[in-house]
């Protein structure tokens, strides 16, 4: 949605979501002179809270508390903003019984609690339910479109990193070389690059996937790019632990170890690569480490950057994981935990 359009779909709602008070005022007929009753006076004040209430919700305590898991703190808040909006017009706008009629006969008829704060709180419940629900709604759905797209440019990109031709070439001219030297694992190599293609173009488009599936996706580039470089890389790659029936966000791991190769190899230079996973019940641990070498300007571009990933991290992996890169002038190392689900 543009931003024109934004506006003016919060304006509409925000301008019908003050009308309401004015269409259900108990004063007769619309005129001016409403405007100067108390109970008006208090509507408009307590919707005017509400919809700065509204952007707090959802700017502010979804994202910092709600979203956290902070839940315990977020409803004190919550609650906090209800007997905010309430008591404000209240105390700002009293309304009193109007007096008797002349001819006697005491009060006008009126139900006992309106006007009285239990009323208040009552009239404002619905109100500020609507109001909590709606901003909880929008936002999720923010979210989750925020991070369809996050998924959408990783898919596209990785799609574009692993079938540019940079990367086909180089693996196609090992393999090729493999094969006039009539090498037993030429048709090995073949089979693992078939399945890398066939895991981004099927598999990668799926919200989670099984993390054997990934493992195995790391394993072939690994293998890969070992065959591509041979003796140029010293390289140490682990995986211990069980994948089982876990599940991970597709791609998610491979752009720490794509980074690797792409600042961590030279065949001038010596280069340096270790790649650890471990995997413990339903927590996964990423360490990569490489030397910083010097590389060309174009391969620098290449591949899915880091900041990207670690958005699809926030996204995805909200408070359930932690990264921490370690970034000197020798070298480059990547510390990533993951709670599985």
């Amino acid at each position: 949605m543009s931003k024109q359009k934004n506006i003016l779909v919060h304006t509409t709602g925000w301008v019908l979501f003050l009308v309401i008070p004015i269409l259900f005022s108990p004063a007769p007929g619309l005129s001016m002179d409403m405007f100067g009753k108390g109970y008006m006076q208090r509507e408009l004040v307590a919707c005017a809270l509400l919809i700065g209430y509204f952007y707090l919700n959802t700017n502010i305590l979804l994202q910092q508390f709600y979203f956290d898991r902070k839940y315990t703190l977020y409803i004190l808040i919550i609650i906090g903003c209800f007997i905010v909006t309430t008591m404000v017009p209240f105390l700002l706008f009293q309304i009193h019984p109007p007096p008797p009629p002349d001819g006697g006969g005491g009060p006008m008829p009126r139900k006992p609690e309106e006007g009285s704060i239990l009323f208040e709180f009552g009239h404002n419940l619905f109100r500020f339910s609507v109001v909590t629900f709606v901003s909880l709604t929008l936002k999720i759905s923010n979210r989750w479109k925020q991070a369809e797209q996050e998924k959408l440019n990783a898919e596209l990109s990785y799609l574009k990193a692993q079938i540019n031709p940079h990367f086909l070439f180089n693996t196609l001219n090992s393999i090729y070389s493999l094969a006039i030297q009539k090498s037993d694992v030429t048709p090995s190599a073949v089979v693992k690059l078939s399945s890398m293609m066939r895991y981004v173009v099927s598999e990668s488009n799926r919200d989670f996937v099984p993390l054997d599936k990934e493992l195995s996706y790391i394993r072939n580039y690994v293998e890969l790019q070992q065959l591509r470089f041979g003796e140029a890389v010293q390289l140490l790659f682990f995986v211990h632990g069980n994948a089982g029936s876990s599940k991970i966000a597709p791609l998610i791991l491979i752009p720490f170890v794509e980074n690797a190769f792409k600042h961590g190899v030279n065949a001038e230079d010596s280069s340096c690569i270790k790649i650890s996973i471990d995997i413990d019940n339903s927590e996964l641990r990423l360490e990569v480490f490489n030397n910083k070498v010097f590389v060309r300007r174009e391969e620098e571009k290449s591949g899915l950057g880091i900041e990207n990933t670690r958005g699809r991290l926030q996204l995805l992996y909200p408070n359930r994981h932690s990264l921490v890169i370690t970034d000197t002038e020798e070298s480059f190392s990547v510390l990533l935990t993951i709670r599985l689900t």
